[in-house]
């Protein structure tokens, strides 16, 4: 489908100049101009539907990746979406998309939050597809998939985050609406992420950040611990530690293309 610049009733993204694409009823961002054209694919799937503070990974990764930012299930423009605000629906949306647009290249998986999970779905589902998966901030721990838990950990993760992430997710939440939200929000919660990287066969690395109270150590360390082929790191930050650290996000996801053999080590 064609490339336009992102403008108009879209939801700004970004200071930062990006194209918009939309295949298959997909929106995705690309970084402008494409430096990283011949390198491997990265596709970034973002937590709850916000896309504006991945935008500054997008970019990182753009200069060594083709490099896309999926808007699914489709919180940054006006219906009709293209999936369900459910985990599920967003993992089939996303696998859809590489079918259409990447073909029989793997890519780099990278998900955040509940969009890791859904790229956690992909990679199980697909293994021809995910050369190499990047699982930044995965949730939901057992404990926090009841509603004491949950609010629990936003509590402690919200006094870590920057003041300016509100502007960069807020318009998304806004436009997905409470209702969708919630529907999101309790998908993730049936999930069972554990289960599911059990049967994942390629180079998984999972990230956290050290105050990230929606992704805590042991968590991590124990999604790691279950995958054939996983590692974990911790950075700084909490949960939207990738939010001003492009660089240092797409320092992460490097290494993870690195180990699959997707990326050489100029």
């Amino acid at each position: 489908m064609g490339v336009i610049t992102a403008r108009g009733t879209d939801v700004p993204d970004s200071r930062q100049p990006h194209r918009v694409r939309r295949d298959g009823g997909v929106r995705s961002l690309e970084p402008s101009p494409g430096a990283g054209e011949d390198g491997p694919v990265v596709v970034l799937v973002p937590g709850l539907g916000a896309l504006g503070y991945l935008l500054d990974a997008l970019a990182g990764c753009g200069g060594w990746a083709r490099s896309f930012l999926l808007d699914v299930p489709g919180f940054g423009h006006h219906r009709p979406r293209p999936c369900a605000a459910e985990v599920p629906a967003v993992a089939e949306a996303v696998a859809r998309w590489l079918d259409l647009v990447v073909g029989d290249t793997p890519v780099v998986l990278v998900g955040h939050s509940t969009g890791a999970q859904a790229a956690l779905h992909v990679a199980a589902d697909h293994p021809d597809r995910v050369g190499a998966l990047v699982l930044m901030g995965p949730t939901f721990p057992p404990e926090q998939r009841r509603l004491p838990g949950l609010l629990r950990g936003c509590a402690r993760n919200s006094r870590r985050e920057p003041p300016g992430l509100l502007p960069v997710t807020v318009p998304y939440y806004v436009r997905g609406g409470p209702r969708d939200l919630a529907r999101f929000v309790r998908s993730a919660q049936r999930d069972r992420p554990e289960q599911v990287i059990t049967g994942v066969r390629c180079p998984t690395l999972l990230v956290r950040g050290e105050h990230d109270a929606f992704s805590p150590r042991g968590w991590v360390e124990r999604l790691a611990a279950a995958a054939p082929d996983g590692w974990s790191e911790t950075t700084s930050g909490a949960h939207t530690f990738p939010y001003q650290h492009g660089g240092a996000t797409s320092a992460l996801i490097a290494r993870a293309a690195r180990r699959a053999g997707l990326l050489g080590d100029g």
